[in-house]
């Protein structure tokens, strides 16, 4: 090998370490750095000097030391660049611009009339002038867009290799949406998507092990296992809500019957309670107000999902033994309804004590979770491929943003 290539590397693993001690610990003076992380004060020299030439990180105000010094901390720039994140759902994207660190500075949602792919492509690049200036800052970098939908993905590829919900299989979707604009685009289930922006910047930021259940639509539960997202041998791993909860039972959208999301999606609580009272047209708001007040098919109901849910993942957390179980979805907006007796099942049914399960609902959490696909690509240093000025932005396609 060429001793080029290795400083090259080397240069690269101590720019991932650098930047995430300053991920989760905050400003730190070069000297700190290099005691915390055991690397030569000359090594953190030199990447730090890379890090501020780039913009991604700053001097702090110089502060008081040992000795007399005052070393001068040196911290991330969250402002730099921006994110874009799209989350694609059967009839509509869910669209957020965010800084580095996932805050989101500007949010929309447009139509989705359509599943072609080349459609979805042509509305995504369509929207992406639009989500810029909605987000105000013409001076930042654009450093990459991320897509998350519902499906089964390659993440090498970043193709689609098979989505129940969009009838799509081996769909090149970020390549096909790259070809539209002069960014890096990603592609990932959205789950996993989200579980990524939980380690990065949520409530699995101080955890290397912790799993994260979506329940909405579907019902899916993304792995982060020694700090690494798990993605299975295929892609597939994650997909919850496709476990057995009846042998012979409801008709999933798999096209097999007895899943789980089948019965306890957010879905399928309100197709059930739709049946029960005998009403179509109620909807997940009317389903929050029978619950705060006090309605008991509305209770009775949603308990029962909590409760098979919870049983559920008992076995889950038997397997994987996560430290902490981070919730997400819309049926996390039902509260204590729903959430107490997913813990209660959870603690009867693990092995030892079962993780905490810490619910996190908000409205735009989703297409953050899309947006720091192109966030954690600059914390893993795994080929970037760099930052583009917003003002020489191109955009190609004749669909504009609804």
């Amino acid at each position: 090998m060429k001793l080029k290539g290795d400083q090259t590397t080397a240069r690269a693993m101590n720019r991932r370490l650098i930047l995430n001690l300053l991920r989760r610990e905050g400003p730190r003076s070069r000297a700190d750095i290099a005691t915390v992380i055991g690397l030569s004060p000359a090594a953190v020299t030199f990447v730090v000097a890379d890090l501020l030439e780039e913009g991604i990180v700053t001097e702090g105000k110089a502060v008081p030391g040992p000795a007399g010094r005052r070393p001068i901390p040196v911290e991330i720039n969250y402002e730099h660049s921006l994110a874009l994140g799209f989350k694609l759902m059967v009839d509509s994207v869910e669209c957020a611009a965010t800084d580095l660190a996932t805050n989101p500075v500007a949010a929309m949602r447009v139509g989705l009339e359509g599943h072609d792919p080349h459609y979805v492509a042509d509305l995504l690049a369509g929207t992406v002038p639009a989500l810029v200036k909605l987000a105000g800052r013409p001076k930042a970098k654009l450093a990459g867009i991320g897509i998350s939908m519902p499906g089964v993905i390659n993440h090498e590829q970043t193709a689609c290799v098979r989505s129940h919900r969009f009838q799509w299989d081996n769909v090149p979707l970020a390549s096909l949406v790259a070809a539209r604009v002069h960014v890096p685009v990603w592609l990932e289930d959205d789950t996993n998507a989200y579980a990524i922006a939980q380690q990065l910047f949520g409530l699995g930021r101080q955890h290397r092990n912790m799993a994260v259940l979506a329940v909405g639509v579907g019902i899916s539960c993304a792995l982060v296992i020694d700090g690494k997202l798990y993605r299975g041998a295929n892609g597939a791993a994650g997909k919850f809500g496709h476990t057995l909860f009846e042998e012979g039972g409801r008709l999933c959208e798999c096209g097999k019957r007895g899943c789980l999301m089948a019965y306890h999606s957010e879905l399928s609580m309100l197709r059930r309670w739709r049946e029960t009272t005998g009403s179509e047209d109620l909807g997940l708001p009317e389903l929050r107000t029978a619950l705060a007040s006090g309605d008991a098919t509305a209770l009775t109901l949603v308990r029962d999902s909590g409760r098979g849910i919870g049983t559920a993942l008992a076995n889950l957390v038997n397997i994987t033994d996560p430290e902490i179980i981070v919730a997400g979805g819309e049926a996390v907006s039902l509260g204590d309804a729903f959430l107490t007796p997913l813990r209660e099942a959870l603690t009867a049914r693990t092995f030892r004590t079962a993780p905490p399960l810490l619910p996190d609902w908000e409205d735009n959490s989703w297409a953050r979770g899309a947006a720091a696909l192109v966030t954690q690509k600059i914390f893993d240093f795994e080929s970037s491929g760099g930052v583009t000025d917003i003002a020489t932005l191109g955009v190609r396609g004749s669909t504009s943003a609804a």
